[in-house]
């Protein structure tokens, strides 16, 4: 078993996940070995079509595949043999979704050096081409992180490191759900991930410029009373949080909002680890009535770069919902970013909760990319 201090440090890693800031546990003693597996000419036929340019040699009535990818256990790797491919996928992090990766990063490393991080390495011809890894928690596991460079074929790279990591994971007794969560700098994983059992769900990271003035202003909220986030909120808005999202399709994709203790851990993981950022109190509130700690709505938020907050969790309690109070929690929280001299506001939402999406895009929320969400089984 992992010693007791790197296993809590293990609750900060995230990965992709992170944006749903759900952070989980590895649990080594249950990892399986992944074979070093090189790949053989036929092997697009097999596995799917393989056409990277200086990989595939044509000539006269022949046709043949000229590269060599290896399969490796992550936790046969060092930090070095894939330092640059850690470098390049804090860049798109940042450019493209305006998130200091490095942080996340940096725990990444540390257990690489522990060899305590399950998961795989691509290497093409000696050179590191992805990683992936995953971890568990409980009954679950969830695919973590996929990255593959642009510079190899990222598509029949990621296929084969999320085929190894889903063999290795189905063959731990306990695991009973996998959920992932990727981002598409990474690789497309669509197909893979539904020839392979996976419900997909389509969800949208969105941008708001705090710069840009807002139409709205906060509405009356009859008697609730705005408070700033306290520690002894964490189990009222456990049960907030268990109660909002019962029937929800998030609750499809992240099960710890099915009950209220998993509710709890994820919320004592985005508040009190640094795998979502770094939690800003001072923009996170939480709506009761006077005299009350039981909650009608709440919004939290942390800091993923300098100047850009993350919402991590905004909801209402079902009977409140539908007369402006995810609105008017949207606003307060970012009233008080700008009073802080932040510059942007993020957040994701599942595609299919419409009036999420619509609410956002009213607020000026704009839409920088899409990614897929999926569940196993179906």
């Amino acid at each position: 078993m992992l010693h007791k201090n790197r296993s809590t440090r293990l609750l900060a890693l995230g990965g992709a996940f992170i944006l749903m800031c759900r952070i989980y546990i590895v649990s080594a003693a249950y990892s399986i070995d992944l074979l070093t597996m090189p790949v053989f000419p036929g092997y697009s036929a097999m596995m799917g079509a393989y056409s990277s340019a200086g990989y595939l040699q044509r000539g006269p009535g022949t046709e043949r595949l000229s590269f060599f990818m290896n399969i490796v256990d992550l936790r046969q790797t060092t930090v070095r043999q894939i330092e640059s491919l850690l470098d390049e996928e804090a860049v798109h992090w940042r450019e493209e979704l305006h998130w200091d990766y490095r942080g996340a990063l940096e725990l990444i490393k540390r257990f690489l050096e522990a060899h305590a991080l399950s998961g795989c390495v691509a290497y093409e011809n000696g050179a590191a081409a992805g990683y992936a890894f995953y971890v568990l928690e409980e009954h679950k596991g969830l695919i973590g992180g996929l990255y593959a460079s642009p510079r190899f074929d990222q598509g029949a790279i990621a296929k084969r490191m999320l085929e190894e990591m889903l063999f290795s994971m189905r063959a731990i007794p306990h695991v009973t759900r996998i959920e992932a969560q990727l981002m598409p700098f990474g690789g497309p994983v669509d197909k893979t991930l539904t020839d392979q059992g996976f419900h997909l769900y389509t969800r949208q990271f969105m941008l708001l410029d705090l710069h840009k003035p807002t139409e709205f202003r906060i509405s009356a909220t009859t008697g609730l009373r705005f408070s700033r986030w306290h520690d002894r909120y964490f189990d009222p808005c456990a049960k907030l949080i268990y109660l909002a999202y019962a029937d929800h399709v998030d609750g499809d994709i992240n099960d710890q909002y099915r009950s209220k203790a998993g509710a709890l851990r994820f919320l004592k993981n985005i508040i009190l680890l640094p795998g979502c950022g770094q939690f800003v109190p001072s923009a996170s509130f939480v709506m009761h009535y006077p005299g009350s700690d039981d909650l009608v709505g709440a919004v939290l938020t942390s800091e993923v770069s300098p100047g850009v907050g993350h919402t991590t969790q905004v909801c209402v309690l079902p009977g409140h919902q539908g007369h402006g109070l995810g609105r008017a929690l949207m606003l307060t929280a970012a009233d008080a970013l700008r009073g802080l001299k932040f510059q942007e506001l993020t957040l994701t939402v599942t595609s299919k909760n419409l009036t999420a999406v619509h609410l956002y895009e009213q607020l000026g929320f704009k839409t920088l990319k899409t990614f897929t969400a999926g569940v196993w089984p179906r």
